[in-house]
């Protein structure tokens, strides 16, 4: 079946990268692992870019599946915005999805022809959903100084600043602390009152 051959092409490329840590696969090698035929892959897939873009957004489509369902599951908009966060930190902590992580940052697929684009549909996607986030706690008040429209963009700059450098081992704190960090920067940052701000001896930040 022809969805069967797709998924075989897609789950052999993700097995590929993996085995050869991400610097490089071919399209022969990726047909011999599904067992496929060069007509098979030209059935679903314009190239070997085309086929790795599409993968970058299906694992893309999984993460915010994950970050839908962690922020579904919690009462209120502060609530909502931490779980979030901790959600997309948290990739970064599962050995299984960090690896996975690492493949899709790799070179072979980051040079793919249409990626940029992908990824930059994937950040939109991300400020939407944090955009909604944002847009109940201005309703209910939580979050008095947010601005959705433009605040998601530099919200999601945080956040995928933290996650880079815990990707790439370069962090001096956890995931969890990074995650405690970037809340409190960005609830700050929203007019959430967070209680005394830390360094200030007590004090708390003038706004």
């Amino acid at each position: 079946m022809a969805g069967d051959e797709r998924l075989r092409i897609m789950e052999a490329t993700s097995a590929s990268l993996a085995a050869s840590n991400g610097s490089g696969v071919s399209v022969s090698a990726i047909l011999q692992a599904a067992g496929l035929s060069t007509r098979a892959f030209y059935r679903h897939f314009d190239s070997k870019d085309d086929l790795l873009v599409a993968l970058f957004r299906q694992e893309a489509e999984r993460m915010q599946q994950r970050l839908d369902a962690a922020v579904d599951a919690l009462p209120d908009p502060p609530a909502q915005l931490r779980g979030w966060v901790e959600e997309f930190l948290r990739v970064s902590s599962a050995p299984r999805r960090r690896r996975r992580a690492l493949l899709f940052a790799s070179s072979e697929v980051t040079r793919a022809r249409g990626y940029l684009e992908e990824r930059d549909r994937m950040r939109a996607v991300q400020e939407r959903s944090l955009a909604v986030i944002l847009a109940r706690g201005v309703g209910d008040g939580s979050f008095p100084r947010a601005v959705p429209s433009s605040d998601t963009r530099w919200i999601r700059a945080a956040i995928e600043r933290a996650f880079d450098d815990q990707i790439r081992g370069v962090a001096t704190i956890g995931p969890e602390a990074a995650a405690a960090e970037v809340v409190d920067f960005v609830s700050r940052a929203l007019g959430v009152d967070t209680g005394p701000s830390r360094g200030t001896g007590g004090d708390r930040q003038v706004r």
